[in-house]
């Protein structure tokens, strides 16, 4: 977790001052190499927490999601209108603090560590927001995958665009600073993996169990369908809305789900380290 220090720092400070808390990690130490990346963590909601980007990094997560609504030609990070905050912005909140940990880390989100992914939904009018994220993207664009005339050109962090999102916008774009999450009926359509890398849906959407018990075979039988369609096309697999503790967590890996969407942040963390 982030020292104490560092707490202090990124209650007391503004938001310019996080680039210097979002240093400290683990047991205290003074640098953000001590913490192991782990490659199959999603951060749902993670501006909700009280230090937004820095919470997950602190726990080693690849994966971390922002909401963003287009108002007064600024993108602000809020899950609803009332909550919006015009401090809050995906640039200070995400994009300027990311940087600055890539540039102090060699070129990666984690020294040495995977390329990982900044998921934005789309909380407004898609098309009005698309051309203000892509010019945001692009200032970014030493740091971002790119994606050009359909070639992935891997970099420290993947942009991935959900919710409302124009996909015939992004798909237009010869250069592309994002990629784009996909539905199940992608997996029937088949569209190319580097524009759809992702496919996500709502687990209680589709599947009955919640976690307690054991998983009906017809549960397991659909679960595993879907996720080997997925992976024989080049996507990965993540669940929204599905119970957020261990017994469900177990059951993701168990049937090779790439990604699992957790709330909370410590528990995943100690529950993978935990196993063997």
């Amino acid at each position: 977790m982030i020292s104490l220090f560092g707490r202090f720092l990124a209650t007391a400070l503004p938001l310019g001052a996080l680039l210097f808390a979002g240093q400290l990690t683990v047991a205290g130490a003074e640098t953000n190499t001590a913490v192991v990346p782990l490659r199959n963590t999603h951060a749902h909601n993670d501006y909700e927490h009280p230090h937004p980007l820095f919470d997950a990094l602190a726990e080693g997560f690849c994966s971390v999601e922002a909401d963003i609504h287009l108002v007064n030609g600024q993108l602000l990070v809020a899950h609803d209108v009332q909550h919006r905050d015009p401090q809050r912005t995906l640039e200070s909140l995400y994009l300027a603090p990311l940087r600055q940990r890539i540039k102090e880390n060699g070129g990666r989100v984690y020294r040495g560590g995977p390329e990982c992914v900044l998921l934005i939904d789309f909380k407004t009018d898609g098309t009005a927001m698309y051309p203000v994220l892509r010019e945001q993207l692009q200032k970014y664009g030493d740091i971002f995958t790119v994606f050009r005339d359909g070639r992935k050109e891997t970099n420290a962090l993947t942009a991935i665009l959900t919710g409302g999102y124009p996909r015939k916008l992004l798909a237009a774009d010869a250069v592309r600073y994002a990629a784009g999450d996909g539905t199940l009926p992608d997996l029937e359509t088949n569209p190319p993996a580097s524009l759809v890398p992702w496919i996500s849906e709502e687990w209680k959407a589709l599947f009955k169990w919640r976690g307690a018990g054991v998983m009906s075979e017809a549960d397991q039988q659909r679960l595993d369908g879907i996720v080997t369609k997925a992976h024989e096309q080049g996507r990965r697999v993540r669940f929204y809305g599905a119970p957020d503790k261990p017994i469900f967590w177990q059951a993701m890996l168990d049937h090779h789900v790439d990604l699992i969407n957790s709330d909370d942040l410590p528990g995943l963390r100690k529950f993978l380290t935990a196993r063997p």
